[in-house]
């Protein structure tokens, strides 16, 4: 089984940067793929980010080089760095796990965290 935390939201302005965590523990029989997504209020879960177990990255277009997902093997944490953020950026932003490969639905998740919030204030 496969847990995840996420840390590092907040309060903060538009325009500054932010960078969330995800740790992950429990995952030693097999190599997953680790995503964020995110969800504001009445809204549905979006993709936001991913890695592969195999290293490959993906995002949507609409983050237009505004976020990046790195990773600490060493830690076992996966980042989502958030620069120049905007107002409609202001969610719940969760990280997930399934097995090895990228997907961008989050039906096709198996293993969640609880969230952090992000609010961008103008």
């Amino acid at each position: 089984q496969v847990h995840l935390v996420e840390s590092g939201g907040g309060l903060v302005q538009a325009g500054a940067s932010l960078r969330l965590s995800c740790a992950v523990s429990g995952h030693s029989v097999v190599v997953y793929a680790i995503a964020w997504f995110r969800q504001a209020p009445g809204k549905e879960r979006d993709f936001v980010a991913a890695v592969s177990a195999s290293g490959p990255i993906q995002y949507p277009e609409w983050v237009k080089g505004r976020f990046i997902i790195s990773r600490d093997d060493a830690k076992d944490i996966f980042y989502l760095q958030m620069n120049s953020v905007e107002p409609e950026d202001t969610a719940m932003y969760y990280c997930a796990a399934r097995p090895v490969t990228i997907e961008t639905s989050d039906s096709e998740y198996d293993y969640w965290g609880q969230g952090t919030q992000v609010i961008v204030s103008s």
